[in-house]
């Protein structure tokens, strides 16, 4: 019969090293568990919605936007009168030595310019507040001062630069000039290339400056309640900013930090295969 003489100091050495090693791959286990489920985010806009029935409600929210100071308009007249039709719309006939061809006006003004006070400085009526109407109601101004000098006038009006900004965690940030005043903030991300997979859809800011007040609010686009928002409908110079999702973003875009994911992973592979090959030998 052999005896196997069994040395306790080793024996307690190989467990200290079981347990040691054993504790590191939990550990390593863990935080390869946790760092996928902290990345886990809802990124669907309107995410409840219900999927298999028909969503239905009234638009309540949208506001006219209203004329304010810097902006431009496009203000044009129709008459029965020729002579009038080129005095109001400022533009001038070229002359030309074949006085029976027909020759298109050339337009002068590429708009008017509300100027600080609010007012536009319009031919013949001179100057006229503007500010802080709507454009229906600025037509209606407009048609009963023009009545004064023409019969039945015809305006239109509208804003040329009709501005929105959309900035942060989108894959296009820009200034944008659209053809009409009634955006959505839906539109002007889609404008801006929608948000990247950091934006955080459930706290856009929007910042508005209307009547000499600057105001901001925040907009869950997960939520179908932000339909009814009054900040979900966009006015002009409104600035839109998506936020990035967490300070992990903010840590991995600065210089010298984004290589941090990599190193991690690194030293948990090579901690992993060193274990491996440590309790191949002690066996």
């Amino acid at each position: 019969m052999v005896n196997f003489i069994l040395n306790p100091y080793s024996v307690k050495k190989k467990n200290c090293f079981y347990r040691t090693s054993n504790n590191l791959m939990i550990g390593i286990l863990v935080v390869a568990i946790l760092i996928p489920g902290c990345s886990k985010r809802d990124l669907v806009y309107f995410s409840d919605l219900p999927s298999s029935e028909t969503f239905e409600m009234p638009i309540k929210n949208y506001i006219q936007p209203t004329i304010q100071p810097d902006d431009i308009l496009s203000i044009t007249v129709s008459s029965l009168n020729p002579e009038s039709n080129v005095l109001f719309n400022n533009v001038i006939l070229p002359t030309s030595a074949n006085s029976g061809m027909a020759i298109a006006a050339t337009k002068v003004s590429e708009g008017y310019l509300v100027d600080k006070s609010g007012f536009v400085n319009f031919p013949v009526i001179g100057k006229i507040m503007l500010a802080g109407l709507s454009k229906e109601q600025a037509t209606e101004k407009m048609t009963n001062e023009i009545k004064q000098h023409v019969k039945s006038p015809i305006v239109n009006i509208r804003f040329i630069n009709f501005k929105i900004t959309v900035i942060g965690e989108v894959h296009q940030p820009s200034t944008f000039t659209v053809a009409t005043e009634k955006i959505n903030v839906l539109e002007a991300l889609g404008l801006a290339g929608d948000m990247t997979s950091y934006g955080k859809r459930e706290n856009v800011l929007i910042i508005r400056e209307q009547q000499g007040v600057r105001k901001s609010a925040r907009i869950n686009l997960n939520n179908k309640d932000v339909l009814n928002s009054p900040y979900f409908y966009l006015q002009q110079n409104d600035i839109v900013y998506v936020e990035p999702e967490s300070r992990a973003k903010v840590a991995e875009t600065a210089p010298g930090n984004r290589y941090i994911p990599i190193w991690v992973s690194l030293i948990s592979t090579i901690g992993f295969i060193a274990i491996t090959v440590i309790d191949n030998n002690s066996n």
